[in-house]
């Protein structure tokens, strides 16, 4: 099921409102401790519908993950041990990994396996295994899942009780993120698991954030995505086809992914939690350091967390902090995707990033303006997601040789709806608010009836234009 769906608006979330509030409002006063439980009820049960909604088999992966979790992180807190608690720690962890692993990179494996025989001269043929379908949402989840048990063998939170397993169970599945994140620790949300604060103003909130991120979803990354498309399916595009193609495909993906990121930040203040923010305005970045900083901050801060500083972070020497960062940006370019490209865009950021590392806390470009900063990032972002959006490495050479006029200098070659003024203007747009516009946390907290107005009346668009538009699902979905 998609946010961006009449199944969704019309359906699922308002049939889910009036379980979650309405009931409760009609039932006696010495009900309210039930009155809790039936919330949460609501909630878990909810989740697990929405997350079944496709495939119904998906439910029995996220709770096999889930209670795997859930039984390692109590086990783990109880174990005498530290031997104990390492085994059980590493039960967590192959689970998970195991359950991904399998899912989204058995036939990338089997894949280079067949063509590295094929390489050394060796005639095999592909065993002919049906290709997996990769269950929605399983790159994040497994995460979120697992970060629980490392944290309460660090000793960071303390488990659940038992009686209160059912917290857990839904702080896995929980449906306005369970899909595309944001990731959120479990000790990030734990009390508002347990007892959460409810009030019209949190709920207004959150109702702004939902329709800001839908605007962003059916207005803009929908009109910018065809274009990304038919430009990057081109076999030889010229210069300008090639950068029109790049900048179509970074606005798609921003807006697209900090839609869905706003959607589920708003559906949570709906239900009285406070999910962590997700985005902060990445193409205002000054360097790919800050860009970052500023760039799908959930899994960015998780990376850190679990990956580059267990590996040592930068307190080994210059050499190993080099090394951290790019063992830890190569797993975050393979978490994206199964294929040689993401593992490319992830070598790209990380050799970017110990390169800035390496200049020092005072670079030289510090000095420069910063409309000059914040261009040159911008280049290099763009440049990388050539790799991100290719389908193979082989069309992203070509793509790359026509940035450079390799292929003729001419575009766009869109024709039909698609006149050289509509990508252009279009663009310019996508392009002045992404650097100029305040963030959706910037607008919220402004406030003011002018601003809800403007919202309320671009939200209506985006649902009528739902009409016009065939199912089109979030691009993060398919990580």
């Amino acid at each position: 099921m998609v946010f961006s769906s009449y199944t969704f608006l019309f359906l699922f979330l308002p049939l889910v409102l009036v379980l979650y509030y309405v009931l409760p409002l009609i039932a006696p006063k010495r009900w309210a401790q039930r009155v809790r439980d039936w919330r949460g009820l609501v909630l878990l049960l909810s989740s697990y519908v929405f997350y079944g909604w496709a495939r119904y088999w998906y439910v029995l992966l996220i709770l096999a993950s889930t209670l795997v979790d859930l039984v390692c992180g109590r086990l783990i807190a109880d174990a005498g041990t530290r031997r104990k608690k390492r085994a059980l720690l590493l039960v967590s962890l192959l689970t998970n990994l195991g359950m991904l692993g399998y899912f989204k990179y058995r036939d990338f494996a089997v894949d280079a396996f067949v063509q590295s025989l094929g390489a050394l001269g060796l005639d095999v043929s592909d065993p002919g295994w049906p290709r997996l379908v990769l269950p929605v949402g399983i790159s994040f989840y497994t995460f979120q899942s697992m970060s629980y048990t490392i944290d309460v063998y660090r000793g960071v939170v303390s488990p659940l009780p038992w009686k209160r397993s059912l917290h857990f169970i839904s702080y896995v599945a929980l449906f306005p993120q369970l899909v595309a994140g944001p990731i959120v620790r479990f000790r990030d949300i734990a009390t508002e698991l347990v007892d959460r604060r409810h009030s019209w103003s949190l709920f207004g909130q959150g109702a702004f954030f939902f329709m800001v991120g839908m605007a962003k979803k059916v207005l803009i990354a929908n009109r910018v995505g065809p274009m990304a498309d038919a430009l990057f399916g081109l076999e030889a595009p010229g210069a300008l086809d090639s950068w029109a193609g790049m900048v179509s495909y970074a606005l798609q993906i921003y807006f697209d992914f900090s839609g869905y990121s706003d959607m589920a930040i708003g559906l949570g203040m709906m239900f009285g939690f406070h999910f962590p923010w997700n985005f902060n305005a990445p193409y205002k970045a000054t360097s790919i350091t800050d860009f970052w900083r500023r760039w799908h901050i959930s899994l960015s801060t998780w990376l850190r967390d679990y990956l580059y500083i267990p590996l040592g972070g930068n307190r080994s020497g210059r050499w190993k902090t080099y090394r951290n960062l790019m063992i830890t940006m190569l797993l975050g370019g393979l978490w994206h995707g199964a294929a040689w490209t993401f593992v490319l865009w992830g070598a790209f950021h990380g050799a970017l990033l110990a390169l800035e590392r390496g200049l020092g806390k005072r670079p030289i470009y510090h000095r420069w303006p910063t409309a000059v900063r914040v261009g040159a990032t911008f280049t290099l972002v763009l440049l990388a997601w050539v790799l991100f959006r290719a389908p193979d490495l082989a069309h992203a050479g070509r793509v790359y040789a026509g940035l450079f006029g390799a292929h003729g200098w001419g575009g766009f070659s869109l024709r039909g709806p698609f006149s050289w003024r509509v990508p252009a203007g279009v663009l310019a747009c996508g392009l002045l608010l992404a650097w100029l516009a305040p963030t959706t946390q910037q607008m919220a907290a402004r406030g003011g009836w002018g601003r809800v107005v403007v919202v309320l009346v671009l939200f209506a668009v985006a649902v009528v234009e739902l009409l016009q538009s065939a199912f089109n699902p979030f691009l993060y979905y398919q990580f």
